[in-house]
């Protein structure tokens, strides 16, 4: 069916297709070439914003621990300061006390009154 010349005239169509294809890819980039180096960015992206998500959290939790340590710090002065105000508030109260039991007075204020008044 086909003359010899026929077969020569087809296979230099397909390899000047072929050729036509190489060129049209190395022009333009090999497409699996360019998918691969996408599908490679890709997984380099997500795993550096994964690890700066990571490094962001740990950074969070560890301010989050220093202002945890610091105001329990804060909280520890401001009893043991309010424990020595309440000793000295109780020292002057018999002191006044005694003053007035040394002059033969009496407080006739109960413990709410002084409550009171220490509020106020």
């Amino acid at each position: 069916m086909f003359g010899i010349f026929d077969y020569v005239k087809l296979a230099v169509g397909v390899l000047a297709g072929l050729f036509l294809y190489h060129l049209y890819a190395l022009s333009i980039g090999y497409p699996s070439a360019a998918r691969e180096a996408r599908a490679g960015y890709v997984l380099i992206a997500e795993k550096t914003a994964a690890e700066a998500k990571a490094a962001e959290m740990e950074r969070q939790r560890n301010a989050a621990a220093q202002a945890t340590e610091e105001h329990r710090k804060r909280l520890e002065a401001a009893e043991s300061q309010s424990a020595k105000s309440e000793i000295t508030r109780e020292a002057e109260i018999r002191g006044y006390e005694l003053i007035l039991s040394q002059k033969n007075r009496q407080c006739v204020a109960d413990r709410d009154d002084v409550d009171f008044v220490n509020r106020h």
